[in-house]
């Protein structure tokens, strides 16, 4: 009896010692096991049926060190971090510090977030990836006339940028990811809409579009209207320093133009002139050379309807990629041709509004498209699909994500993707 009952002590002793060693591993932030989400999020028995008092407890390993702790935690996705700011007052300080981003930089390791605005919708959204976790943002503290305006949106580094009007004049409100808030901004040196815009590393450049004037008679009174004015002129705004710096003029003043980065060069490409015409032309600037370069015919044989969106365009692994609202046809741009391949139709109906309201973006090495489905009988919710594409192809298989975002609209306003 006394060797059973000390068989039995001993295998509770094992058990005990065990669950104490997995409720350290998960505290720590190392994934064990199968651990639940909600085991993650704290819920791990300390305080309840264990009997022990919540604390501010030291989990750091010591047999790892503080600097492998360190590069561990900071591949920790920032989606979960709100896990990790739950295990301790040390854990949320280092959250809140933007150390980790800074841990990020050094050790080059980055993860895409994709940051949206629908129709309909007072807070911007963040979602990860795989478009399974999402965030709501702050409300933007703007006025009403910058938050019912046209606004245009960008990335650099971890500030999401968006630009717009207030009934003082232009308005650049920057969201700081590591920081959680919205912060006004610098404006541009030449406030401007509808301008092609792209990212590249911590920077993100700007080129063409309208430039905002003075009105008696603006939609909220006498106040900054977008005018006439098409503009030739370019930016590059810095994040280190919050500013915008000028860089040299296009040959071609084009508003409703788009841009990208490709061969390490920033790219602008179609719009329309001072007199609205259509330009088939783009333009390429490379920093190194601090110069333009003039690109004739690039969107020679694309069919543009007066109302048409700005082109949808996104850059994978080098290649760019263009979604032609007209015929809801994927294209590859051949860039020794000069001239554009047909991959096969895109599952969103980017023709039902002449491409605005559509997403178009590159998902590291993916294409990435959010909008009404055309594979759906009912078209009035959001649908996202992702594909992996190959130049080479003649078709490209889509993806569908099944990511509970069906009660959002499937008319996106603004969207972009960061890197950090």
């Amino acid at each position: 009896m006394s060797k059973n009952k000390g068989k039995e002590e001993k295998e509770e002793l094992s058990r005990c010692d065990l669950a104490s060693r997995k409720k350290k591993n998960l505290l720590s932030g190392v994934f064990v096991g199968c651990c639940s989400t909600r085991q993650m999020a704290g819920g791990c028995g300390v305080g309840e049926s264990s009997g022990l008092k919540s604390q501010d407890a030291d989990y750091s390993i010591p047999s790892l060190g503080e600097e492998l702790e360190l590069s561990i935690l900071a591949r920790f996705p920032q989606s979960e971090q709100w896990k990790l700011a739950s295990v301790s007052k040390r854990y949320l300080d280092l959250v809140k510090s933007g150390e980790l981003f800074k841990i990020r930089k050094e050790i080059g390791y980055k993860e895409p977030y994709v940051f949206m605005l629908a129709s309909g919708e007072s807070s911007w959204m963040v979602f990860d990836r795989t478009f399974q976790t999402c965030r709501r943002l702050p409300i933007l503290p703007s006025d009403t006339c910058f938050l019912d305006a046209d606004k245009e949106s960008l990335c650099a580094g971890t500030h999401l940028i968006v630009t717009g009007r207030e009934l003082t004049g232009g308005a650049n409100w920057r969201y700081q990811l590591v920081e959680n808030i919205w912060i006004k901004g610098s404006s541009m040196i030449s406030p401007r809409c509808l301008f092609a815009s792209a990212s590249c590393g911590t920077n993100a450049f700007v080129a063409g579009g309208i430039a905002l004037e003075f009105s008696a008679e603006g939609a909220f009174g006498m106040g900054m209207e977008y005018g006439q004015t098409v503009l030739n002129t370019a930016e590059k705004y810095n994040p280190e320093s919050l500013l915008w710096e000028p860089l040299p003029n296009m040959h071609q003043a084009r508003k409703k133009c788009s841009g990208c980065f490709m061969d390490n060069k920033f790219y602008v490409i179609g719009g329309r002139d001072r007199d609205g015409n259509h330009l088939t032309c783009g333009e390429v600037f490379d920093e190194e050379k601090n110069s333009w370069d003039l690109i004739e015919n690039m969107l020679e044989d694309a069919p543009i309807s007066t109302s048409q969106s700005p082109p949808l365009v996104a850059v994978v692994n080098n290649e760019l990629y263009s979604l032609e609202p007209s015929s809801n046809a994927l294209k590859v741009y051949l860039k020794r041709r000069n001239e554009w391949k047909n991959l096969g139709p895109v599952p969103v109906l980017a023709v039902v509004n002449r491409g605005w309201g559509v997403a178009f973006k590159s998902l590291g090495d993916e294409l990435l498209v959010i909008g009404a489905s055309s594979e759906s009988s009912t078209n009035n919710s959001m649908s996202i699909y992702t594909c992996t594409p190959d130049p080479r192809a003649e078709r490209l298989q889509w993806r569908r994500l099944d990511c509970g975002t069906n009660h959002l609209s499937p008319f996106i306003l603004n969207c972009c993707v960061m890197v950090a």
